[in-house]
This record gives C-alpha cells, structure tokens and sequence, in this order.
C-alpha cells in the first residue's frame, strides 16, 4: 500500500488535465507536478487517497527527450504556467490527445466518426511561444512591513494567495513589466498603499493591462479599495513614463507586439469588497477613453476593462477563421451567436452572412455589441439581451447556430433549445474539452433528444505553455 513519504520509482507515461506527470506504481496512480512523459524518476509521496495520490520528483533516473529548460526564471513558483518545461511539439501533441480523450470518453463520440485534427499552433515563432498575451491582471500586496508604500505584484503561487513577485512575464506582452516598475514607483514616491487581504486595507489591489496587437494602443486599469486614487493624474503620468520606456528599450525574442506603443486608456476600477472577485461594479476613466480599440481580421472593436476578449491575438484569428469555415456561410443564411459577448464572433460572421443575431445575457457586453458593429459599418449583425433561450423564440429560424460559453460549458437549456430549432449546421467554440464533451453528449445522443453529429474536431493552441486548449467543433444535423 502507497503511504506518504514513500519513495518510488516511477516511469512517466503521460500528463494529466493540470499539465502534470502520470506515473503508475504496482497499479497505483500518482501525479508529479513538473514531471515529463518520457521521464523516469525517484518521487516522494506527498499525499495518497485511496486510488491515487500525488508525489514530487526526488531524483532523475533518466531525462525525457521532451524535456526542455523553461524560458521563464518563475516556472513552478508561480501558478500562471504548467507546461514551460516541455518541447512544443510534444506540447500540442499532448493536448490534442487531452481534447480527444474528452470527446470519446467523456462525449461518447465514436472515433471513427468524426476527424481529429492536428492543433493549430503559435508556430509564427521559433520553439517556445513568448509574450503572446494581450492581457495581464497582476496583483498587489505590501513587499516590507518596515516600509508600508513598499510594494510587490506578481503572480498567486499555486493553490495559494501568496504573491510570487515577477519582473518579467513570459507570455505576457512585453510592455506590462515596464507599467509594474511604473506603478511600484508611484505607490513608494507618493505613498499609495497596497491593499491587505486580512485587513480590508489599503488602496490597490490589481493592476490590469491590455495591449492592441494591431493598434498599439495600451490600456490600464487599477483596481482600488477607495473611492479614488490619490495622486491620480502622478499615477497617469507614471503609466505613460512606462510606455515610453519600454518604447526606448530593446526588447529581444518573439513578440505578438511589434508596433509602437501609446496610452490609450486609464482608468480605475472600485472594489471596496473584501472578496476574492478581481473587479467591481464601478469603472472611473482617468485619461483618454474607458477603452482600447483592436482588430481581429479586418474587424475593430473596442475593449473596456470590464469586456471579454481573447487574450492571443495571432491565434484569435485563426480560431474565428475556423469556426467561419465551419459555418459554411453563402450569404444568405440566418446565423444566431450565443453567448456573443461583445460580438467578436458575430461581427466576424457578419460578413459572409444574410443576417446575424448575437445574445448574451449581460446588458453592458450587449452595448459594447452595438457599438462595435456601427464602429465597423455593419448593419446585418442585431445585438439581443437575455438568455437565449428566452430570446431565442422572437428570432428568425435559423440556418446556423455558433456558439462560444464560458468555461462552464451551455446551460441545459440553451442545449434543448438548440436541439429544438436544430439549423442544419452547429459549431461549437469551447475552452474547455470537459464541458464541451459534455455537451457534445447532449447534443448527438440520439436515444435522448441529439439530433447532431460531430464531423471535425480542431483544438487551437491560444494558451501556449499552459494545459488549456481552444477547440472548434463542426456539427452536422442528422
């Protein structure tokens, strides 16, 4: 029987749903953090339940092929990235496998039903993708108790709220180490405390950046336990400090940002709650606009702090070109977009499509919509609040249904009211192959209600050097 502290000797056949090693012991299963398939090791048990456990490498036995140095000085401390330590190739590999898996197992899909895919890579650069994210949200707490306006921002380590302070993130756009020194600057010179988890007190809290791949446009936002910051135009100034000094720098290695960059937006976001929730409610713009504006394609948009929008610009367009042949629009076809957001799918269909009706149940994604389809000239995409299944009976019937849910995956039933209108033609984008499993089951089992068959599968790789995965899935009625 497998007991904590036990040193084993494991050979590592393949990675769990966390980007973790597997290793089997006489049946057993253990996952070790950091662990390669390929890699043959001597782990230490750290916790053992009944028909699995969880285990740290005490020594290499023999080195997987696949193993390589991570790029980043942070890797393992920090939370944000699990899969820096293995060949990019091997990477892709793995989470086709990891999307495949989910589909047959927990989906019921046959396998030879339906075409899987190669993933889609961040292949523009050369082995492992660097500063791809157009999106960073850091927090910040006190560095010294001897000296308050002292402050660190980083990342969570895992499973934890203890701040791994970083000066440089490798995915993230290059600019947003600059705008941490900036504000770390600020906050000592004017003396702007970081918020405490324990206390309630304290004034900033997060620290949030985007960056235009396209446009070079820059916003930031600073989540504060106030009312107001202090010395905020000092904090505008020291924002635009930070861009111009990363504009004068050298910066090396690949990047999505190539442009020059400029500040766009400021602006601060009130949470005075003492919650683990990053934003709150209140949005008060500081300089320029309460938005950046960036393209996908040929289509702009603009994104405010609070908008959802895909963090890798290069892979964004390849997925929404997919889920575009997916649909296989004419020009003549009623198209409906659930859960649209702030019509980034939409507007992108729009222009191959009759008429386009986007629904999302939150009313501000709802106004960014419509101001995003006038900023684009175009007048056949019409925005809906609500859930979908209640608009969905005051729409035109449809000749394709796109849809693109959170992490959790459709409601139940959104799923019974697409099975209820069953267009010819369904494509379902996922961040989740569990939950798209999942509702892949609902949809073609045919014994309960599915009406729909998977025909191609394709995972696309926007979260490089993590475990998650983008897919496009294309459906056919029966």
């Amino acid at each position: 029987m497998v007991k904590k502290n036990d040193i084993l000797d494991l050979v590592i056949t393949g990675f769990g749903n966390e980007g973790e090693g597997i290793g089997h012991a006489d049946g057993y299963t253990l996952f070790v953090a950091g662990a390669v398939p390929g890699d043959e090791i001597k782990a230490r048990v750290l916790k053992a339940n009944k028909n699995f456990g969880f285990a740290k490498i005490e020594e290499f036995v023999k080195v997987s092929p696949d193993r390589r140095k991570p790029i980043c000085p942070y890797f393992s401390k920090c939370g944000g990235c699990s899969l820096l330590h293995v060949d990019y190739e091997a990477e892709k590999k793995y989470k086709k496998e990891k999307v495949f898996d989910c589909v047959t197992r927990i989906g019921k899909i046959a396998p030879e039903t339906f075409e899987m895919k190669p993933v889609i890579g961040l292949d523009e650069c050369e082995g492992r993708p660097k500063h791809y994210r157009n999106k960073a949200q850091f927090p910040v707490r006190m560095a010294d108790a001897a000296n308050p306006y002292a402050i660190k921002a980083g990342f969570f380590a895992p499973r934890s709220h203890r701040i791994v302070e970083i000066n440089e993130c490798a995915i993230e756009a290059p600019v947003t180490s600059f705008l941490l020194d900036a504000l770390k600057k600020f906050c000592y010179e004017y003396k702007v405390k970081a918020y405490d988890e324990e206390t309630g007190r304290g004034i900033v809290r997060h620290l949030m950046t985007r960056t235009g791949a396209e446009s070079g446009e820059v916003g930031v936002c600073l989540i504060i336990n106030a009312k107001n910051l202090p010395h905020a135009d000092e904090f505008v100034k020291a924002m635009q400090d930070g861009i111009e000094a990363f504009n004068k720098a050298d910066v090396e290695g690949f990047s999505a940002f190539k442009n020059e960059l400029k500040l766009a937006s400021v602006c601060v976001n009130i949470n005075m709650k003492q919650t683990n929730v990053i934003m709150g409610n209140k949005l008060v713009k500081l300089y320029g606009n309460d938005y950046i504006t960036d393209k996908i394609g040929n289509v702009s948009f603009h994104i405010s702090p609070m908008s959802f929008f895909q963090v890798n610009p290069i892979q964004t367009v390849k997925l929404y070109e997919k889920a575009l042949s997916y649909a296989h629009l004419t020009g003549n076809e009623v198209v409906w977009d659930l859960y649209c957001g702030i019509g980034t799918i939409s507007l992108f269909l729009a222009k191959k499509a009759r008429e386009v009706y986007g629904v999302e149940i939150i009313p501000e994604a709802i106004e960014n919509a419509r101001e995003n389809a006038k900023l684009n000239g175009i007048t056949n995409a019409v925005f809906k609040v609500g859930a979908a299944e209640g608009v969905a009976e005051k729409l035109p019937k449809p000749d394709v249904i796109v849809v693109d849910p959170p992490r959790k995956g459709c409601d139940e039933k959104l799923i019974k009211t697409i099975l209820k209108h069953a267009p010819e033609r369904l494509v379902y984008v996922s961040c989740d192959p569990g939950t798209l499993a999942r509702d892949l089951r609902l949809l073609c089992d045919v014994d309960n209600g599915g009406c729909y068959k998977v025909l191609e599968v394709q995972p696309v790789d926007q979260f490089a050097g993590s475990a998650h995965v983008e897919s496009v899935v294309r459906l056919q009625k029966r």
